[in-house]
C-alpha cells in the first residue's frame, strides 16, 4: 500500500484493546493507563474534563488507535486532525514528513484520509473511550472531549463535505458509523465486564461543541474574522482561532531564535508581512470575544500553529517546513504574554508550541489550558510520555481565574536560557550504529555499541546501583584497566548514543563507572592474585594509556610483558600533559597500580631507537605504543607560535609558571586546545585569552562539556576567523564566512578581504599532532600512503611480523579508550585467545523497564543513575513508541526472550519518524519484518514480511531475500529462517485481531 494507511474497522479496534488489555495490561503499546481522580475534574465548554492535555491536530489525532492510545496514557482534550475540502490521494504530502530529532519538523498539513474517513475514525474513537473509561476504570465516560479542527477557507467549510462533517460530529445521531458501533457493543454487550446496556445507550451523539480555526499563513484577516463568525453564529460553537508566531514580528522571532542557538534555521521576512497583523488581530478578537459572549459561547485562541521555515539541508522532501517543538516553545509563550496582557488575562489560551513535562505545570498554573503536544509525543516514550504530564497538572488549580499574564512572561523569558530549549552548542552527533536492523532480536545497547571496548556499561550500572562497587570494579576491569581515567575524562561515545538524550539528558556513565572505581577500587585490588608469567616476551614501547593496558591484558593472561618507557614516569599524555584540573595525578596513579598488578615489568628512561635489538634481547613480540609525538606546527607569515603539548607539559613541571605573557591566543578547536585555553587563564601572569577557529563552536570538534567548562573559565571564543600573522603582539586574522552546509550537516568555510587583530603576547597552536614517521620508517615499517602505519585492521600487526602499533602512534591522537581497544586488540593477537569476558547479568523483568519508558527524569546521583537506563538490550523498541500510528509493534513470540518487532503496512504511511529513532542506520518501516493485508500489498513492496492468504488454515505468502514462498503456519519453510516463520505462526495464532 505504501504511504497509504488504512483505517480498522470497529470490530478489529475492539478485539485489539480487548485482547491486549486482557493479555498484557496494555492498549496499542501504552502499558501504564492514567486513572482519573474527580477531585481533579475541570470544566471546559460546559462539560467535564478529567485533565486539561491531549494531542495536538496532527500526526496523534489522524486514527482512531491513535487517539484510543493517547486517552490510555492519560489525554482528555482531542485536537482532532484537521479537515480542509483537499482530502485523500488530492492532498500533497511529500515523504517522509516528520523529522523530530531534537526541534521538529514536518512538510504535512491536513489529515491525510478522505473527510468522510476521517469522521468516522472520530466517531469510532469516541465510542472506544467511552467503553474504556468504564471497563477499565480509567474515569467517567463523559470525562474527555473532542475538539474539531477545520480549515482553510470559508468556501471551503461551507462546502457540502467539511460542512457534514462539522454538522456530523456535532449530532452524530444519524451517522451510519455512530449506529453501526452503538450496535456493535449492544450485541457483544455480555462479554464486557463493567459496560452496561445502559452505558452504551447513555454515550451521547454530540460529539464536538468546539472547534479551533486553522487558515493557511497568507489568510488576510477579513476572511479569519468571517470563519469565525460563521462557525459562532450559524454553527453555535466553542471557537479557537489559531494564531500564528508571526503575530510577534520578523525582528523579535529572529533575534529569539538566534539567542537561542538556532541561527542556522532560514525562515523569510515575508510570511509576516503577509500573515495576520498584530494590529489587526487585537480588535478581531476583541469583536469575535464579545459575539461569543453575547452567543453564551466561549472564544479564544490557539496559540500557535507552527512556524513555517525553508528547507536547506534536505532535512525532508519540501521547500518549505513547519518547525514546532521546544524552539517553538519561547515564541508560543511570549505570544501568549502578550495576548493575556493586551486582554488583562480574560482572553482564553489553547496552548501548543512545546509543551512537554518539563512546562506543562507552569503552563496550566499560568491560566492556560488545554494544552495539545505533538512533538514530545514523537520521541521515545511516546504515547506514554502523557502519563508523567497529566500526573503533573494536578498540581495545578482546576478552574479558569483567567490567564496570569506575568507568570506567562516570567515563562517565554526564562526559557530563552533554559537548557530544556536552547539549541545545544555542538552539532548533534550520529546516533547510528552503522549496521543494519536484523529482522530478528533487534535489540541492543546502543552505549555498549557505540564504547570501542564494549564495556559491558549495562552490567556495571545495575550493580553500581545496588551498592555492589567491588563486584561492578570486577566487571568494569575485565576489558577496562584504566576506570579512574576513563570515568574522568573518557570521551565518552557511549553517552553520546544513550537513549535518554532523547528525553533529558544520557545517563551519567561516566560518573557511575568513576564511583564504582571510587568505592570499589580497593577492595576489587585485594580479590587480585598474581600469577606464574609463562611464555613468550613482549616489549611494549611507551608507557601511556596503550601501552599500560597492554601490559595488564597479557600479565593477566599469564603472559610475561615488559614496558619501556623513554622518560622518568608512566602515564604518557594523560600524566604528563593533561592539566590537573582535569584529573589528578593520585587517580592516575591508581590506574597505573592496576595495569601493573598482574605482574608487568618497568624500564623507565629507556628510549628504544632500534627493534632489532629488542629481539635480539629475546623478545619475540613487539607492541609499539610510543603516541603521536611529532608536534603539531602552525605555520604564520610572521612570527612563532608554541605547540601546545609543549606548553601543556611546562604548565604541570612549572606548577603554572610558564612566561607567555599577558595575552595568549589558542589557535584551534577540539578537546586539547580547550585544555590549553583553560590552562592558559591559569597560568601566572596572563590576564586574557583568546581561542581562535576558523569555523563557530557549533562545528569545533571539541566535546561540548569542554567547550562549555572553557567558557565558564572566561576564555574568549574568537569564531570564524583564521591566523594569519603575529606582529608587534597582535595577531592578525583574515575573517571567513560559512558556506552552505554539506550532506553531514558540516558548513565550509570560505574567506573574506577583512581582517582583525587580537593582542597575543604568545600563540599556541593546538593543532594535533603527528605520528613518528621516522621511527617506524628506520625499523622498517611500513607506512600507508596517507602517512600512517600499514597494519592488519584486526590485529594491529604491522609489516613486520611479531610487531603491533597501538594508540595515538597508530592512527594519530585519539582518547584513552580507543588507545584501550587498540591494545586489546595487539594482546589478544600475541595470546592467541580473548583477553576478556562478557558480562550480561542486566535487567530482563519488562514490567520493571517499562516503568522507566515515557519517564522524564533529570541526571540524579552517579549511585542512581542506574534508575534512569531504559535497559535497551532488552528492551529498545524505540521505532514502535515513536510511531503515531502503531504500524510497529512489539511482539511476544515464544521460543525468543525479548519481544520481536514486526511492522504493518497497512497502518503505516511512511511518514518517517521510527528511522529518526531506531539506533540501527535504518528505517523500520521499510527494514523490519512487515505484516501486509493482502497477497497485492505484499508484491507491490519491497519490504521483506508475510500476507496470510487463508486465515482458518494458517496459510501464508512470505517474501524473504528476494523471493516468495508459501507456508503453513507450524511448518517449516525451506530458506526461512525459523524465526521469521515463528512470527508468521504467532500473528495467526495469538494476534489474529492483526488480520481484521
Amino acid at each position: 500500500m505504501g504511504d497509504k494507511m488504512t483505517p480498522m474497522p470497529f470490530s478489529q479496534l475492539m478485539n485489539w484493546v480487548r485482547q491486549e488489555q486482557g493479555k498484557q495490561e496494555s492498549v496499542f503499546g501504552v502499558y501504564r493507563p492514567y486513572r482519573a481522580d474527580e477531585s481533579h475534574n475541570r470544566e471546559l465548554f460546559g462539560r467535564t474534563l478529567e485533565t486539561p492535555i491531549g494531542p495536538a491536530a496532527g500526526p496523534h489525532t489522524q486514527l482512531a488507535q491513535n487517539i484510543v492510545a493517547a486517552y490510555y496514557a492519560g489525554s482528555r482534550f482531542f485536537e482532532l486532525k484537521t479537515v480542509q475540502i483537499l482530502d485523500g490521494d488530492d492532498l500533497p504530502v511529500e515523504k517522509p514528513c516528520i523529522r523530530a530529532e531534537d526541534e521538529c519538523y514536518n512538510c504535512e498539513w491536513s489529515t491525510e484520509l478522505y473527510v468522510p474517513q476521517a469522521q468516522e475514525e472520530y466517531i469510532k474513537a469516541w465510542f472506544l473511550l467511552s467503553f474504556m473509561a468504564k471497563e477499565y476504570g480509567l474515569g467517567q465516560m463523559d470525562g474527555f472531549q473532542f475538539n474539531m479542527s477545520v480549515g482553510y477557507d470559508l468556501e471551503g467549510i461551507k462546502s457540502p463535505k467539511v460542512n457534514s462533517f462539522i454538522d456530523s460530529m456535532m449530532d452524530a445521531k444519524d451517522t451510519e458509523t455512530f449506529h453501526s458501533c452503538r450496535q456493535y457493543l449492544l450485541e457483544h454487550v455480555e462479554q464486557f465486564e463493567y459496560v452496561t446496556k445502559e452505558d452504551i445507550e447513555s454515550i451521547s451523539s454530540r460529539i464536538c461543541n468546539s472547534v479551533t480555526l486553522s487558515t493557511l499563513h497568507g489568510c488576510p484577516p477579513q476572511e479569519i474574522e468571517r470563519i469565525a463568525v460563521y462557525l459562532i453564529e450559524e454553527k453555535g460553537l466553542n471557537t479557537f482561532i489559531k494564531c500564528n508566531p508571526t503575530l510577534l514580528g520578523y525582528e523579535f522571532a529572529r533575534n529569539t531564535l538566534d539567542q537561542m542557538g538556532y541561527d542556522y534555521i532560514s525562515f523569510g521576512e515575508f510570511h509576516f508581512l503577509d500573515d495576520l497583523q498584530y494590529e489587526d488581530a487585537i480588535p478581531m478578537l476583541k469583536r469575535l470575544m464579545a459575539l461569543a459572549n453575547n452567543r453564551r459561547l466561549e472564544f479564544g485562541v490557539k496559540l500557535t500553529n507552527t512556524f513555517p521555515v525553508d528547507v536547506k539541508n534536505k532535512e525532508l522532501p519540501s521547500q518549505e517546513m513547519y518547525m514546532s517543538g521546544k524552539s517553538l516553545f519561547p515564541l508560543s509563550m511570549a505570544l501568549a504574554a502578550r495576548l493575556s496582557r493586551e486582554f488583562d488575562g480574560a482572553l482564553r489560551i489553547s496552548f501548543s508550541g512545546g509543551a512537554d513535562y518539563h512546562n506543562i505545570k507552569d503552563i496550566t498554573d499560568a491560566g492556560i489550558w488545554p494544552v495539545t503536544v505533538a512533538t514530545t509525543l514523537l520521541k521515545p516514550g511516546g504515547y506514554q510520555r502523557l502519563l508523567q504530564m497529566a500526573e503533573k497538572t494536578r498540581e495545578t488549580g482546576v478552574s479558569f481565574q483567567g490567564v496570569d499574564a506575568d507568570k506567562a512572561l516570567t515563562l517565554a523569558q526564562d526559557s530563552i536560557s533554559d537548557s530544556h530549549y536552547k539549541k545545544a552548542l555542538k552539532l548533534l552527533p550520529d546516533r547510528k550504529m552503522k549496521k543494519t536492523v536484523p529482522l530478528l532480536d533487534c535489540y541492543t545497547a546502543p552505549c555498549q555499541e557505540a564504547c570501542p571496548i564494549h564495556q559491558d556499561i549495562t552490567t556495571y550500572l545495575k550493580l553500581s546501583g545496588q551498592g555492589n562497587y567491588e563486584e561492578a570494579m570486577e566487571v568494569i576491569a575485565e576489558k577496562n584497566p584504566l576506570p579512574f581515567i576513563t570515568g574522568s575524562i573518557c570521551a565518552h561515545n557511549c553517552m553520546n548514543m544513550c537513549t535518554r538524550n532523547h528525553y533529558e539528558s544520557p545517563v551519567n556513565i561516566r560518573g557511575a563507572k568513576l564511583l564504582c572505581a571510587e568505592k570499589g577500587y580497593e577492595e576489587y585490588r585485594k580479590t587480585i592474585q598474581k600469577g606464574e608469567l609463562s611464555g613468550k616476551k613482549t616489549a611494549i614501547i611507551g608507557g601511556g594509556p596503550a601501552g599500560l593496558s597492554a601490559a595488564y591484558f597479557l600479565t593477566k593472561c599469564g603472559m610475561p610483558a615488559t614496558i619501556l618507557e623513554k622518560s622518568g614516569k608512566l602515564g604518557g599524555v594523560v600524566q604528563n600533559i593533561i592539566p590537573d584540573f582535569r584529573i589528578s595525578g593520585d587517580v592516575i596513579g591508581h590506574d597505573i597500580d592496576l595495569c601493573l598488578s598482574y605482574g608487568a615489568e618497568v624500564r623507565l628512561n629507556t628510549e628504544i631507537t632500534d627493534l632489532a635489538a629488542l629481539k635480539e634481547e629475546g623478545f619475540e613480540f613487539i607492541i609499539l605504543a610510543a603516541g603521536a609525538s611529532e608536534p603539531g606546527i602552525l605555520n604564520l607569515k610572521t612570527g612563532e607560535t608554541m605547540n601546545a603539548l609543549h606548553f601543556l607539559h611546562e604548565y604541570k613541571e612549572t606548577d603554572k609558571n610558564v612566561n607567555i605573557g599577558k595575552a595568549v591566543a589558542v589557535i584551534g578547536g577540539g578537546n586539547t586546545a580547550m585544555d590549553t585555553a583553560r590552562a592558559a587563564v591559569r597560568t601566572n601572569g596572563v590576564k586574557e585569552v583568546s581561542l581562535v577557529y576558523r569555523r563557530t563552536k557549533r562545528y569545533m570538534p571539541a566535546d561540548e562539556e569542554e567547550l562549555l567548562l572553557a567558557m565558564q573559565d572566561g576564555v574568549k571564543f574568537m569564531e570564524l576567523l583564521s591566523p594569519a600573522e603575529l606582529v608587534n603582539g597582535q595577531l592578525i586574522c583574515n575573517v571567513m564566512k560559512l558556506a552552505a552546509a554539506d550532506e553531514s550537516g558540516r558548513r565550509a568555510v570560505t574567506e573574506t578581504e577583512e581582517t582583525v587583530s587580537i593582542p597575543a603576547d604568545t600563540v599556541i597552536a593546538a593543532v594535533g599532532e603527528g605520528i613518528p614517521k621516522e621511527f617506524y620508517i628506520k625499523n622498517g615499517i611500513e607506512l600507508t600512503s596517507r602517512g600512517r602505519v600499514l597494519v592488519n585492521e584486526e590485529t594491529l600487526e604491522t609489516s613486520v611480523p611479531g610487531v603491533y602499533a597501538v594508540g595515538d602512534g597508530l592512527y594519530g591522537p585519539g582518547t584513552v579508550v580507543e588507545a584501550i581497544r587498540d591494545a586489546r586488540m595487539a594482546a589478544e593477537s600475541i595470546l592467541g585467545r580473548k583477553a576478556a569476558r562478557d558480562f550480561d547479568i542486566t535487567s530482563s523483568d519488562p514490567k520493571k523497564l517499562y516503568g522507566r519508558r515515557g519517564i522524564l527524569k533529570e541526571t540524579l546521583s552517579e549511585q542512581e543513575e542506574n534508575t534512569r537506563c531504559l535497559g535497551c538490550k532488552s528492551i529498545c523498541e524505540n521505532c514502535a513508541e515513536v510511531c503515531p500510528n502503531r504500524a510497529n509493534l512489539a511482539l511476544f513470540v515464544p521460543g525468543f526472550t525479548k519481544h520481536q518487532i514486526l511492522h504493518v503496512d497497512y497502518l503505516c504511511n511512511e511518514c518517517g519518524n521510527c528511522r529518526s529513532f531506531c539506533p540501527y542506520d535504518s528505517a523500520p518501516y521499510l527494514d523490519k519484518f512487515t505484516l501486509f493485508a493482502n497477497e497485492a500489498d505484499l508484491n507491490n513492496s519491497k519490504n521483506q514480511g508475510f500476507a496470510v492468504t487463508d486465515r482458518k488454515n494458517g496459510t501464508f505468502l512470505l517474501k524473504y531475500m528476494g523471493s516468495l514462498y508459501t507456508g503453513k503456519a507450524g511448518e517449516a519453510v525451506d530458506a526461512v529462517p525459523e524465526g521469521l516463520l515463528k512470527i508468521v505462526e504467532t500473528v495467526i495464532n495469538d494476534y489474529d485481531y492483526l488480520l481484521g
